[in-house]
């Protein structure tokens, strides 16, 4: 029977049985730790595709699911977050896969303002590395539970206690062993499953198999003995003896308060232990969570309809030219044609089309609850940030937009062709690619973003979505500042500083700086004025 509360929702009213059921996480790491062929081995449990994709594939070997850009089906990494939607056993999982690569770690805490959990993947020989400390903090300012996978024990990896130590000691957090890997790299047998008391065998002849599940009776089962060679039977045993010693014992609360990580040892690529994290995420993850709005919270178990864009992507379909705006529903049960107020417009819009998310693949939605994650095709109403209600005005709150660190201007190869580039930049501007500031004095675009990878990725899709060749020159500029305060303030220092002054794909007013100099000038001279390095993207 499913648990409709939620202990981490003290004095809570039961939830639906259909929003209970929802699970909505994020799939965090460091570049190459494994994440896509997890998410691909969870589509494959839960009955989304027949065979498990590769990230780097050959020949007639699937691509990955979550990876629908050109450029991550060319270089094997993830540049944009993906959602899958699907049931496993009793739960429905909302599962967003986000880039890796610190270059596109914007788009990665845009997704977590929309999930209620994350599963960090580290790399068992590497273990935490420099991308996962960043991702993980954004977690903790969000207080968001985490659940460990540590990657790749089929090959050589450290040492458990020491990965374990590494995690607490750099991360700040409480360890508990969900599993305890039984050898490692050629020895490398499989798990024992701490919180179920089971026996797990890794099946190496076949990668897309489920492994062999033992139900055991403790450590001291004689059957043990049977499937685990001597030496490492032991040597299992020693260890887990040190670790109750030493670790904390899994606590559901301390664990939804974000204190305390359950940690499961496997190997993605070999479909060992995925399954017993996906039953961890059942049993032990968060229901969907309130979410912080002004002038108020929204609770899931609200029957009005509420949701938040926090991702928009253009052209997942190029063929189709079409937008398609993610959107977390906050609470309430929602049904295709509902009618929905858009609160930045105070303009009503009827939801006729909505989807469900397979990566690039969707299917038309007829219906969908609190903690799901839709897609609504449209022709640029929806921007991130915005809210969707059933007529109150609420509004979301917290989605960030983060001053770029590197700018550049872009120039279209064809200068006949200009205008295209205004529609490419605006397009990819809104979806929250890259920031696209139009200088007061000059002609050209300057575009900021957060890594020098970001460049090669939109010169890439203007190319391919829109037949344009570009190029992006260095710019005087080395950031970017929003500027806000008193209208008669403003527009004296906006007339002062037009060398420097800019608007962004909104309009709003930006001051774009050489140097750090720049801005404590602005700061003396214009006590008044605020100078912000970040925009909350909401209206």
């Amino acid at each position: 029977m499913l648990d409709t509360t939620d202990p981490a929702r003290s004095n809570a009213p039961v939830l639906p049985p259909e929003i209970a059921r929802r699970r909505t996480f994020a799939i965090i790491s460091h570049p190459d730790a494994g994440k896509t062929t997890l998410t691909e081995k969870f589509l494959l449990y839960g009955g989304a595709i027949q065979m498990a994709g590769q990230v780097r594939a050959k020949g007639e070997a699937r691509r990955t699911r979550s990876d629908f850009m050109q450029m991550e089906k060319d270089r094997g990494i993830s540049v944009s977050a993906s959602a899958m939607s699907f049931d496993y056993r009793e739960w429905r999982f909302n599962l967003v896969d986000t880039p890796g690569h610190s270059d596109f770690s914007e788009d990665t805490y845009r997704t977590l303002t929309a999930v209620d959990a994350a599963i960090m993947v580290i790399d068992g020989a590497k273990g935490v590395e420099s991308q996962t400390k960043k991702l993980f903090e954004v977690c903790r300012l969000r207080d968001l539970p985490i659940l460990t996978f540590c990657n790749k024990m089929d090959r050589e990896a450290r040492d458990t206690f020491e990965i374990i130590d590494e995690i607490q000691e750099s991360l700040a957090i409480d360890v508990t062993p969900a599993s305890w890997p039984i050898g490692s790299g050629a020895d490398f047998i499989g798990c024992y499953d701490v919180l179920g008391d089971r026996l797990e065998l890794m099946n190496r002849a076949d990668r897309n198999r489920v492994a062999e599940s033992i139900v055991m009776e403790g450590l001291d089962d004689p059957r043990m003995a049977e499937h685990v060679p001597a030496e490492l039977l032991e040597r299992l045993r020693d260890e887990l003896e040190i670790a109750k010693g030493l670790l904390p014992p899994f606590d559901r609360q301390a664990f939804l308060e974000g204190h305390l990580t359950p940690i499961w040892f496997g190997s993605a690529i070999n479909s060992f232990g995925v399954k017993e994290l996906m039953e961890g995420i059942g049993r032990y993850g968060p229901v969907p969570q309130p979410q912080r709005a002004e002038p108020r919270q929204i609770s899931p178990e609200e029957p009005a309809v509420t949701g938040f864009v926090f991702k928009v992507q253009a052209n997942m379909d190029p063929k189709h030219r079409d937008r398609v705006a993610f959107l977390r529903l906050a609470s309430g049960h929602f049904r295709r044609g509902m009618k929905l107020t858009h609160v930045r417009t105070k303009k009503a819009m009827t939801v006729s089309n909505p989807v469900l998310f397979l990566a690039a693949d969707r299917e038309l939605a007829e219906e969908a609850w609190a903690g799901d994650i839709i897609g609504i095709p449209n022709h640029g109403q929806l921007r991130i940030g915005d809210t969707l209600t059933e007529g109150e005005a609420l509004r979301v709150t917290g989605i960030p937009s983060f001053a770029p660190e590197l700018l550049q201007v872009c120039r279209a190869g064809d200068p006949m062709k200009a205008k295209h580039l205004d529609k490419a930049l605006m397009q990819f501007a809104e979806e929250g690619a890259a920031k696209v500031f139009r200088p007061a004095v000059g002609s050209g675009f300057i575009v900021g973003v957060v890594g020098a990878l970001q460049f090669d990725v939109l010169a890439s899709r203007i190319e391919l979505e829109y037949g344009l060749p570009v190029r992006f020159e260095p710019s005087q500029f080395t950031s970017a500042r929003w500027v806000s305060g008193p209208r008669e303030v403003l527009e004296r220092f906006m007339a002062a500083n037009r060398g420097h002054m800019a608007t962004d794909h909104d309009g709003d007013p930006v001051y774009l700086t050489r140097l750090q100099w720049d801005i404590d000038r602005i700061e003396r001279d214009y006590p008044e004025l605020t100078l912000s390095a970040t925009k909350e993207m909401m209206v």
